[in-house]
């Protein structure tokens, strides 16, 4: 009885090693030669990527899936178009990154952002702001300098610099967030906010606690410059209506919520030839009340508004002294329905809008939220599509000419803030300063 026992667990084990082998044997030979079942394992292997990919960009809203990898090859011709490319993305594993790449799609210079080890003594936001996990917040606006340190803000928590190694140059505790902007002159043009969590005279009729939305003028050494309120431009222009467009709270007076969502401000540029607008002019997105406005920085006066010509703008350019442009993220339908973002041009002195570029079916252009735009020198614009992942530049006759996607995993994409072609000195200051780190994150 003893002898049959002990031979039992040898005779399965066999049986078990010899049938896995038979299998495995069986399996390569079917990858190789496609002999069936190929086609139907191959089949589901693919609707389980579809689905797998699905659910898991489902999981957070900075990704999201993408199953066409499509390429765009760049005419030959069009070599006035190439440069390198500073991109602010979240990468794998909730990762935030900011990358310098060629138009080849090629990492030069690559930097690991990380909130906790860049701020990890924080003390200047509330509670409900400070990152808890990766990643915690997320890259919205930045800019490179000459010498290669990268200027950013980590979203409503702060603004930083960091050198070519990541090494913190300086930060500036304040709730920045949305857009960072380089003027002529070395200062920087920033979206702030002041939370205010108790009653004052200067905003009655504000349920508490409420953002007071502010524009920044920062010096390239992190010193605050300047400051206006933008509540304040409005109010004292005769603007007061728009800071209360918000839902009414027990049929009274006062509004809740985010009622202006402050989200990119400018100057108009120093060598840019003067007509409506002229140096010293400010251009101001208010993205929930559907607005743009321009003021003067001597006097305070607003002397250009827009509202409801747009559907949740981002990033009004001025494009010469008559004109601006806007990302009109136009997300008033379902995606899935066809809807499509647009370019928009503004005349002042007309106070018409055009439309310079919308996406179309066969060649879509949509996110709901987020994204911006680049004029770039040669007449192209380079448009960033942050929701889907994506940076295109499209020429004069709107073909698109050059592609960019942030593939963080096959057929998902992370958010991509922004995508902006970097002037042409760039490329002998980062040949200079070396390669940096190779990007791992990105199949691009």
């Amino acid at each position: 009885m003893s002898k049959k026992n002990s031979s039992d667990p040898v005779a399965r084990f066999l049986f078990v090693t010899s049938t896995l082998a038979v299998f495995f044997i069986y399996g390569v030979v079917v990858g190789k030669f496609h002999l069936f079942p190929y086609n139907f394992l191959e089949q589901a292997m693919t609707g389980f990527k579809s689905v797998f990919s699905t659910l898991m960009a489902k999981q957070e809203w900075y990704y999201s899936a993408d199953s066409k990898r499509d390429v765009v090859i760049i005419p030959r011709a069009n070599k006035d178009n190439r440069g390198l490319n500073l991109v602010t993305r979240i990468a794998a594993d909730k990762k935030l990154a900011a990358d310098i790449i060629d138009m080849d799609n090629r990492t030069i210079h690559h930097w690991d952002i990380d909130w906790f080890t860049i701020w990890p003594d924080v003390k200047h936001i509330g509670k409900e702001y400070i990152p808890k996990s990766r990643p915690g917040t997320h890259i919205h606006g930045a800019v490179v300098m000459e010498n290669g340190d990268l200027i950013f803000n980590f979203e409503h928590c702060g603004l930083a610099r960091i050198d070519l190694n990541g090494k913190v140059v300086w930060r500036l505790p304040y709730q920045t967030h949305h857009s960072v902007h380089r003027h002529s002159n070395g200062n920087l043009w920033v979206c702030g906010q002041r939370d205010i969590t108790k009653p004052t005279k200067l905003f009655p009729h504000r349920q508490l606690p409420f953002a007071e939305y502010t524009i920044l003028e920062i010096s390239p050494s992190g010193d605050l410059l300047e400051e206006w309120s933008v509540a304040e431009l409005l109010a004292k222009n005769g603007y007061t209506g728009l800071l209360y467009m918000g839902g009414l709270r027990n049929f009274t007076t006062e509004v809740k919520g985010d009622i202006l969502h402050l989200n990119d401000v400018e100057p108009f540029p120093d060598d840019m030839k003067e007509g409506f607008f002229s140096p010293g002019d400010i251009l101001v997105s208010l993205r929930n009340i559907n607005t743009v406005f321009v003021f003067n920085r001597q006097n305070n006066k607003i002397k250009f508004i827009s509202t409801g010509r747009f559907v949740r703008q981002h990033d009004p350019d001025f494009i010469d002294g008559n004109r601006f442009s806007v990302l009109d993220n136009n997300n008033i339908a379902a995606e899935q329905h066809g809807h499509q973002s647009r370019i928009a041009i503004v005349s002042a002195p007309e106070g018409t809008v055009e439309t310079f570029f919308r996406g179309k079916e066969k060649s879509p252009f949509y996110t709901d939220i987020a994204g911006k735009h680049q004029w770039l020198a040669n007449g192209n614009l380079l448009i960033t599509e942050a929701r889907k992942g994506r940076a295109f530049e499209i020429n004069r006759q709107g073909r698109v000419v050059w592609q960019y996607k942030n593939y963080i995993a096959d057929d998902i994409v992370g958010l991509v803030e922004e995508v902006q072609r970097l002037p042409a000195n760039y490329d002998a200051i980062f040949n200079k300063l070396g390669s940096g780190s190779v990007n791992t994150d990105s199949t691009n």
